[in-house]
């Protein structure tokens, strides 16, 4: 089994049974899948923003619960704040969200599975698997 990080495109084609998601499940199967604290976050978000009563939220939270979720750490931050100035330096900088999905990642040594492949591009080091 290996680790794969799940960016929160491929997690959300997933839940929705939408065709991309379809895409990514030969990435996925027999695997280790964790997402981002991040991921976590944007998805709790997600929910709220479209007024989901708590009712609603609990396959939501149930689905969540299946995923290993990488909280911050100084050294999870350390990776953060590498992946920023990679960007930056390369010439294509990178949203404060999507550094830290690229840096859990990073810092687990897994490939990042995400359908925004562009989004990542000026990041040193990362394996990205998209089928975008």
């Amino acid at each position: 089994m290996a680790i794969r990080v799940i960016d929160t495109d491929v997690w959300s084609y997933i839940y929705k049974s939408r065709d991309e998601g379809k895409l990514y499940q030969p990435h996925l199967f027999g695997n280790i899948l964790v997402i981002s604290f991040q991921t976590q976050a944007e998805l709790i978000r997600w929910a709220l923003s479209a007024s989901w009563s708590p009712r609603r939220r609990q396959p939501l939270e149930l689905r969540l619960g299946k995923y290993v979720v990488e909280y911050s750490s100084y050294a999870l931050s350390l990776h953060w704040a590498e992946v920023m100035e990679s960007a930056r330096r390369n010439g294509r900088p990178i949203v404060a969200a999507d550094a830290w999905i690229a840096a859990t990642a990073l810092y687990l040594g897994a490939p990042l599975i995400t359908h925004n492949k562009t989004d990542f591009v000026g990041v040193d080091g990362l394996a990205v698997i998209s089928e975008a």
